[in-house]
């Protein structure tokens, strides 16, 4: 299934149902976390009105998802 285009606040919602939050912001980009009982999985996103494809791909990487379950979340 073909990736939609993305603003990095809508990256961020999606994340948000899954557990992670804002931790910090470096100029555009936005560093969210998530704690598992194994370790601490953080993802940046940059707070882009859009997302390249290649970039989506490695956020959804960094969170542990399959492109699958990333677009049932949206």
């Amino acid at each position: 299934m073909k990736l939609p285009v993305l603003s990095g606040r809508d990256v961020i919602k999606v994340l948000k149902k899954i557990g992670f939050v804002e931790k910090r912001q470096k100029g555009s980009h936005i560093i969210l976390a998530k704690e598992t009982y194994e370790r601490v999985r953080a993802v940046v996103v940059p707070n882009h009105r859009e997302i390249d494809k290649g970039t989506l791909l490695e956020i959804i990487r960094q969170a542990g998802l399959k492109r699958e379950d990333f677009l049932k979340l949206i």
